[in-house]
C-alpha cells in the first residue's frame, strides 16, 4: 500500500516508523541510498544499517517488492527504515523527497548516489537512438548530479546545526566510465560523466568540510548483468577479471561501509575501484 505525495511515493509497510514518532535532530546518522531496492543499493543499505545508520531508501515506485524485502534486513540490524519511491531523473521531485527525509530525521549524513540503468537494448554506437541516450543520461547522470547538488546544499546548512557532523557524498559509477563497450555507449558516457561529477563535487565541497568519493564497481552479479551472465562467466573464466570471479554486491557494501566509518577522511576525491583487478594494466 502506498500514499501519493506529489510525484513521489512514501511506501507504507509494516516495517516503517509510526507516523507520530519525532526525529528532529536525531542522534543517529542517516544514510540516503538511491536505487536501494536491489543489487548494489540493497547491499549498501544493509551494510550501512550494520554501521549504525538509519536508512532512507529510494527506489522506483514500481518496486514495492524490493523495498518490502529490504526493510526487515535493515531493521534487524537495529536501524530505522524509511522507503521512498522516486525516479531519480525527476529532478522536480528532489526537493520534496529531501524535505520528507529531513522532516523525519532532522539530518542527512551520507548520500549514496547509486541509482542507474543499462540501455533497454544493446545497440552498436552507430545505431544508438536519441531516446535511449536521453533515458540513460537522465537517470544515470542528470538525476544524480542534481540530487547531489540538493543534498550538498542541505549538508552545508546542517554543518551549522549539528555538532561533530561529518557529511559524505558517494557517487556510484562503473568501470564503464573508463572501459569502452561499443554496444552500450550511452551507459559508458553516462558513467564517465558521473566520474567527473564526483571530482567536481569533491573539489567544490572540500572547503565546506564535505567529503566526496567515487566507488567504481567492476563486473558485479546483479539483476543488471543477469541477462549476460553466460557471456561474462566465459570471459571471467578466460581471465578477464584477474581475481577470477564475479564481484558481489556485498563487495561494494563493504567498501562503502569503510568510507562511512571514516576510514578515508583525508582522501576526498578518491576513486575506489572494486573490480577484482580490472584496473591492472598488463602486457
Amino acid at each position: 500500500m502506498v500514499d501519493q505525495v506529489s510525484q513521489i511515493t512514501i511506501f507504507k509497510t509494516e516495517f516503517t516508523v509510526k507516523p507520530d514518532t519525532q526525529y528532529l535532530m536525531n542522534n543517529r546518522p542517516v544514510a540516503i541510498i538511491t536505487g536501494a531496492s536491489r543489487g548494489i543499493g540493497r547491499a549498501v543499505a544493509i551494510a550501512l544499517a550494520g554501521e549504525g545508520y538509519d536508512i532512507a531508501a529510494i527506489a522506483r515506485s514500481t518496486d514495492s517488492e524490493g523495498m518490502e524485502n529490504l526493510g526487515p534486513e535493515v531493521e534487524k540490524r537495529g536501524a530505522e527504515f524509511f522507503p521512498i519511491g522516486m525516479d531519480i531523473s525527476c529532478t522536480s521531485c528532489h526537493k520534496e523527497v529531501v524535505s520528507n527525509i529531513l522532516e523525519r530525521y532532522g539530518r542527512i549524513d551520507i548520500l549514496i548516489n547509486n541509482a542507474g540503468v543499462a540501455p533497454l537494448q544493446r545497440n552498436d554506437v552507430l545505431n544508438m537512438t536519441e531516446e535511449s541516450y536521453e533515458r540513460v543520461m537522465n537517470i544515470n547522470l542528470k538525476g544524480p548530479v542534481f540530487f547531489a547538488q540538493k543534498i550538498a546544499k542541505e549538508m552545508i546548512w546542517l554543518k551549522q546545526q549539528i555538532t561533530d557532523y561529518k557529511p559524505v557524498i558517494v557517487f556510484m559509477t562503473s568501470v564503464s566510465s573508463v572501459l569502452s563497450s561499443t554496444n552500450r555507449a550511452e551507459y559508458c558516457v553516462s558513467k564517465a560523466g558521473l566520474s567527473m561529477a564526483s571530482t567536481v563535487f569533491a573539489d567544490r565541497l572540500s572547503g565546506e568540510g564535505i567529503l566526496v568519493f567515487e566507488v567504481r564497481p567492476g563486473v558485479i552479479l546483479t539483476d543488471m548483468t543477469a541477462k549476460i551472465k553466460d557471456k561474462y562467466d566465459k570471459l571471467i573464466s578466460e581471465g578477464l577479471v584477474p581475481q577470477k570471479r564475479w564481484g558481489l554486491p556485498e563487495d561494494i557494501g563493504k567498501a562503502v561501509a569503510s568510507i562511512a566509518r571514516g576510514d578515508w577522511n583525508f582522501s576526498t576525491g578518491m576513486v575506489f575501484e572494486i573490480s577484482g583487478g580490472l584496473n591492472i594494466h598488463k602486457l
